[in-house]
């Protein structure tokens, strides 16, 4: 399995494609295929097909698709800017805890 700097409910912003410059929250991580779903972004139109039996009316809907996960940058909560994440140790509790920090403001991201 992949490890991605990137977590669900992280704050990201699109860095290319046609939504470059957007900020959305990641809703969803599809590690097999390197991608990441982002709320508001990479909308694209979809005729569905009405299902009587789930209640399903048919018609055009808007849903997000997934976005390569190169494609997007973490924003850190503390300076408000799209930035690489690092990863140190800090002590908490007697014991060493492993935390993702921002390389512009060196503050731990929650």
């Amino acid at each position: 399995m992949k490890n991605f700097r990137i977590r669900k409910g992280d704050k990201v912003m699109v860095i290319a494609g046609k939504d470059a410059g957007k900020v959305g929250k990641v809703t969803k991580i599809l590690r097999k295929h390197d991608r990441v779903v982002v709320e508001k972004a990479n909308m694209v139109k979809r005729h569905m097909r009405a299902n009587p039996y789930t209640q399903q009316p048919g018609g055009i809907v808007e849903k997000e698709m997934p976005i390569h996960v190169s494609n997007v940058m973490v924003v850190c909560s503390a300076c408000a800017q799209p930035t690489r994440v690092g990863y140190k140790y800090i002590e908490a509790d007697g014991k060493q805890k492993k935390v993702r920090f921002c390389k512009k403001c060196n503050e731990v991201m929650e």
